[in-house]
C-alpha cells in the first residue's frame, strides 16, 4: 500500500527557507512602499490628525522646529509609519506565508485565520494608543511639569517621535493572543503550562511595557494590563482550536 504523502511538503532545505524569506521580504516592501505613496499623497492631514491630542490641551502653544529638515523628516516619519499600518494587511499575509511555508499541509489553514487577526490586532492597538493612551499620558506630562513650576518647550519631531513609536509598540503588543497560539500549535507550550505561569507573565507584562513606554505610569499601565488580557485571549484562542492528539487540562 503506498504510503500517504500528506506531509510531503511539509519540509524545506535552509536555502529554500532563505529563498522564501527573500521573496516574502520583497513583496511585504513593496506593499510597505505603495501604502506609504498612498499616505505621502495625504501626508499634511496625518500629521495634523497626530497633532489632535496635543492641540486639545495645548490648543495656543504650537509645536515648534528646531532643526531645519525637521519638517521634511516628520512628513516622511508620518508617511511610512501610517503606510505600514495601510499595508498591514498585505505585510502581515506576508509573514504569516513565509511562516506556513515550514508547516505540515494540514496546518495552514490556520494562516487564512491568523492574517486578517493578525492585521486586526495590529491597527487596533494602534488606534487604541493614539485614541485612549495618548491623551492620558500627554496630560500627565503636562501636569507634571506644572507642578515643577517648568515651562513646556516641546518640539514637534520629538511629539511626533513619541506618538509614531507608541503606536508601533501597542500595535505590535497587541499581538499576543496570536504568539500564545502560535507557540501552542507547535507544541512548545500547553494550556496547563500557561496557567501555571499566569502570575509570572503578569509581572513580566509590566516589566516589558516599563521597558517600552515612556517613565509614566499611565503609559505602562495602559500596555501592561491590556497585555495580559491578550494573553487570556490567547489561552481561549488554545481551547478553542486545541491541538490533535494532545490532551489539554
Amino acid at each position: 500500500m503506498e504510503k500517504s504523502n500528506k506531509f510531503s511538503d511539509s519540509t524545506m532545505s535552509l536555502g529554500d527557507h532563505l529563498e522564501e524569506l527573500r521573496r516574502r521580504l520583497i513583496y511585504a516592501l513593496g506593499g510597505l512602499a505603495a501604502g506609504t505613496v498612498v499616505c505621502m499623497i495625504f501626508g499634511t492631514r496625518l500629521v495634523q490628525l497626530l497633532l489632535g491630542p496635543y492641540n486639545r490641551l495645548v490648543p495656543d502653544d504650537p509645536l515648534n522646529f528646531l532643526g531645519i529638515p525637521d519638517a521634511f523628516v516628520i512628513y516622511m516619519k508620518v508617511s511610512l509609519i501610517a503606510g505600514l499600518i495601510l499595508s498591514s494587511p498585505w505585510v502581515f499575509y506576508q509573514l504569516w506565508m513565509f511562516i506556513s511555508a515550514g508547516l505540515y499541509e494540514h496546518e495552514r489553514k490556520y494562516v487564512k485565520i491568523s492574517v486578517p487577526f493578525s492585521a486586526a490586532l495590529f491597527i487596533t492597538g494602534s488606534l487604541f494608543f493614539f485614541f485612549v493612551v495618548a491623551p492620558l499620558s500627554l496630560r500627565f506630562f503636562l501636569k507634571f511639569g506644572e507642578i515643577l513650576g517648568g515651562e513646556q518647550a516641546w518640539t514637534f519631531d520629538r511629539y511626533i517621535s513619541f506618538v509614531t513609536v507608541l503606536m508601533l509598540v501597542f500595535g505590535l503588543g497587541f499581538q499576543t493572543p496570536l504568539a500564545i497560539f502560535i507557540l501552542h500549535r507547535v507544541g512548545l507550550v500547553s494550556i496547563f503550562g500557561l496557567r501555571q505561569g499566569r502570575k509570572y507573565v503578569f509581572l513580566a507584562m509590566f516589566v516589558i511595557a516599563a521597558a517600552a513606554t515612556p517613565p509614566d505610569v499611565i503609559s505602562q499601565v495602559t500596555l501592561a494590563l491590556p497585555l495580559y488580557l491578550l494573553y487570556e485571549l490567547g489561552i481561549l484562542l488554545c481551547r478553542f482550536v486545541p491541538v490533535s492528539g494532545r490532551s489539554e487540562k
